[in-house]
């Protein structure tokens, strides 16, 4: 090594990091390589262990965000006279094993306006739906106490900047609809406004949340072709985003279903085929929008799609994985997992990477009952660093 290398001044250090110029997170290199070095390690709980300084990186904005597990709540204590039970947001912090708040949204809407329990309906809960798309976390429908819409616009949570913002108003604003995601945008189908309408029934519409998208001044929800039906309005409905195409299926439980398929790059509608409608006994998920595995909510059993046979084929999972999820009510899949909301209350996570597949349950915060669960980038904590 020469001598004007070792003689070379260090880089300058990032205050944004460590609060202290002169502080290093390695000592002699620079900050810049030590955050590419230290980004490689796959497991951030070591990084967080080695140090306090390590530990502010980690949920620096400017290090690459390691994944965590957000979930909706309601409040499962409040049951007398089937009270409507606050909503809160929540992430998982797989470093520290503990749940953390989400900020506060902005005021409109009202979160404690949301329906979630209404006496007229004394064995069902009213949907609330939230989708997960290009790195954030949106609460784009639900209904108030006249059971109509709650959300005229989209809460969207960034998670890089530990924000909300409100996304442009919805065409037309409704609730028990068909709500998801593909390719960095979301998408809302059907349903119903304050009262019924073929109209909002057959309608789709579309918010591009890509970063050239946001920040071009057209940011606005695009309508789209209409559906060919009026079925898919009859309750709160998952579409599954795959391979360039949206799924959905329009009854839940043992009914007999009817399955579409929208393709948004034709932006057309097709039938869904009938060995591919034939696996939807439960929540349904697209991993990386590739692959397609189901959660049988009777029998618990995981299912995954052969695109090229067309067929479902069953999952091994360990012995007893089976029962704990039984009763799946929603699943979302990232990196090589399942994150499935059961309806006793639970939050099971499925490795299905593993032979068999590993099944472990997350222990979720006492007196809080998940709805959704969703995989996004760690939450950054900037009065942290």
């Amino acid at each position: 090594m020469s001598t004007a290398a070792v003689d070379s001044p260090p880089a300058k250090r990032r205050k944004t990091v460590t609060g202290n110029e002169d502080s290093a997170l390695i000592e002699g290199l620079p900050d810049h390589i030590t955050e590419i070095c230290l980004s490689l390690v796959r497991r951030p709980s070591l990084l967080s262990a080695v140090c306090t300084r390590w530990r502010r990186l980690l949920y620096s904005p400017e290090f690459p965000s390691f994944l965590s597990l957000y979930a909706l709540f309601v409040d499962s204590t409040s049951d007398p006279g089937r009270a409507n039970p606050s909503v809160r947001f929540m992430c998982f912090n797989p470093v520290s094993s503990k749940w953390d708040p989400l900020p506060p949204p902005p005021p409109d809407p009202p979160l404690h306006r949301i329906l979630y329990r209404h006496p007229s309906f004394i064995s069902f809960n009213l949907p609330i739906q939230c989708v997960s798309a290009a790195g954030k976390l949106i609460l784009i429908a639900g209904s108030n106490q006249q059971l109509s819409p709650a959300i005229s616009h989209p809460l969207i949570f960034d998670p890089i900047s530990s924000t909300w913002s409100s996304g442009p108003q919805i065409g037309s604003p409704r609730r028990w609809c068909a709500t998801g995601a593909c390719d960095g945008a979301i998408y809302i189908a059907s349903g119903i406004s304050s009262q019924f309408s073929s109209t909002v029934a057959k309608s789709t519409e579309r918010l591009d949340l890509t970063e050239n998208n946001r920040t071009n001044q057209r940011f606005n929800w695009e309508k789209l072709r209409d559906m060919r039906d009026l079925r898919f309005s009859r309750e709160a409905i998952d579409a599954v985003g795959y391979r360039s195409k949206l799924l959905m299926v329009n009854v839940k439980g043992d009914a007999v279903k009817e399955g579409a398929i929208y393709d948004v790059v034709k932006d057309d509608w097709e039938a869904m085929p009938e060995e591919m409608l034939v696996g939807w006994r439960g929540p349904v998920a697209a991993m990386e929008e590739e692959i397609l595995y189901s959660v049988d909510e009777k029998r618990g059993t995981v299912r995954k799609y052969d695109e090229e046979t067309r067929e479902w084929r069953e999952v091994v999972v360990v012995e007893g994985g089976e029962e704990m999820l039984k009763g799946a009510t929603q699943v979302t899949a990232v990196s090589g997992k399942l994150c499935v909301v059961t309806v006793d209350g639970k939050v099971v996570v499925v490795d299905v990477v593993a032979e068999p597949a590993k099944i472990w349950n997350v222990e979720i915060p006492h007196g809080l009952e998940p709805v959704s669960v969703h995989v996004l980038p760690r939450m950054s904590k900037p009065d942290f660093c």
